[in-house]
């Protein structure tokens, strides 16, 4: 059923947007990372928002049991992420097409093996796609045209330059998480479409938080959060 929904914006400004009931469903792994979004959307009955804590494993958890309980039409992830390109400024917000298990294998003599190397998993075993969690989706709802990049989410965040570098040169991402390929696997796995938003508050290696943007970040990926949930037109 179509309807139109005033939702008023934080500057005062109420929009109108035409949604047909689609439920929608918003999770971050921090409520710092979505609480100016949760602010401004509260008015909208259809959306719901979740914390799943920090790390694939609450991500996976939390984001199973939530599609059983609410049923969404669309999920939509949205936090901050380290970057590995120091040519991309920080504060800027990137949408993630595809997903790889960062760590998720065994170290062999320096040599690191993921699950396809190893030969656990074959390359296209469901839900991955040539080893990575890939979101088919994308196209219908990059309606702002947000940069889309490849990300890596890890169990422990990457500080050790040697790390750093072999991470770069198997997979060459561009970001990295510790709850994206939660929501790609759960989303691919269970056929529900799905967004992930991430902002840029830091490189890769840099633990100076001083020189985190991290305020920055967390505003404009919630801005490109509310942006992409009043363009939604079905």
């Amino acid at each position: 059923m179509n309807y139109k929904m005033p939702l008023e914006i934080s500057n005062g400004i109420s929009f109108s947007c035409n949604f047909a009931f689609m439920k929608i469903l918003i999770v971050s792994a921090t409520q710092m990372e979505v609480e100016l979004a949760s602010a401004q959307l509260k008015a909208a009955t259809n959306i719901t928002f979740h914390i799943t804590g920090v790390g694939m494993l609450a991500a996976a958890v939390s984001l199973t049991k939530l599609v059983f309980i609410h049923k969404p039409d669309l999920i939509i992830q949205v936090g901050i992420a380290g970057c590995f390109d120091a040519s991309i400024e920080l504060g800027k917000v990137v949408l993630v097409k595809e997903e790889i298990l960062g760590d998720t294998g065994v170290e062999e003599n320096g040599e690191w093996k993921d699950l396809f190397k190893t030969k656990f998993i074959a390359p296209d075993d469901a839900p991955f796609t040539n080893c990575r969690l890939v979101n088919k989706h994308l196209s219908n709802y990059n309606h702002s045209q947000l940069p889309e990049v490849t990300a890596i989410t890890v169990n422990e965040i990457t500080t050790r330059s040697e790390r750093i570098a072999q991470l770069k040169a198997l997979y060459n991402p561009t970001i990295e998480s510790m709850e994206g390929a939660a929501l790609h696997y759960v989303g691919n796995d269970l056929n529900i479409p799905y967004l992930q938003i991430r902002g840029l508050s830091n490189y890769i290696g840099e633990r100076d938080k001083s020189k985190w943007l991290i305020k920055e970040a967390v505003e404009n990926a919630n801005q490109a959060l509310i942006k992409t949930v009043l363009g939604i037109k079905l």
